[in-house]
């Protein structure tokens, strides 16, 4: 079952020259990593218990759903706007060490989410449940590797607007805790405000946690 969305009128649309200049590029998508700090979050998640990756899934998902620009898809050759966005996320398999991709609504409560999150992981057994909905963020955590850069696949389908979410293996310095977090966005509906509106507000949610 999808969300709702509404049907954008591109004729009294004020973005509707740059959405149609960037969905013509060669690669319409863009791709900015920038570091967050979450000294606090990532005490407090371990204080309640909580996994950390699946508390960092609902943390990026819940401050992208409240960006406009996020929640833009094409549909049918039409540009809608979703009410809300749910999640994917890759989960590893220990024994095969291949993924498998994860789709859990988006909940109002990060205990439920995280719990909800942890219990369908668990429980799937296919790697891929088919293809990903419209309405979803995709999240690929990368534990391994602190980055300073990561670019994705390219299905060649110019009309995939799904932002991707990406975050790296977290160090320490000067007594504190970063992580790299890269966001890929169809610069049709987003620029870089709001790629750093984005990281505003998640570094507001890690501080605020």
């Amino acid at each position: 079952m999808s969300n709702n969305y509404r049907l954008i009128d591109e004729k009294n649309w004020e973005r509707a020259m740059h959405c149609m200049v960037f969905k013509n590029s060669v690669e319409p998508a863009f791709c900015v990593t920038f570091e967050a700090d979450i000294t606090n979050f990532k005490r407090k998640v371990k204080e309640q218990g909580l996994s950390f990756t699946l508390s960092m899934v609902y943390a990026v998902c819940k401050c992208a759903n409240e960006i406009e620009a996020f929640r833009y898809r094409f549909l049918d050759g039409k540009v809608v706007l979703f009410d809300k966005i749910d999640t994917a996320f890759t989960y590893l398999n220990a024994e095969t060490e291949l993924f498998k991709v994860v789709n859990v609504p988006m909940l109002d409560n990060i205990k439920d989410y995280v719990e909800l999150a942890a219990k369908t992981a668990q429980e799937q057994k296919e790697y891929f449940t088919g293809p990903l909905g419209n309405d979803v963020f995709q999240c690929s955590p990368m534990p391994w590797v602190t980055y300073t850069h990561i670019s994705h696949t390219n299905s060649g389908k110019k009309d995939n607007a799904t932002p991707l979410f990406d975050w790296g293996k977290y160090y320490e310095k000067d007594g504190k805790l970063f992580i790299p977090v890269s966001v890929q966005a169809h610069h049709s509906f987003a620029d870089g405000l709001h790629i750093g509106l984005f990281a505003h507000k998640l570094q507001k949610f890690f501080d605020e946690f």
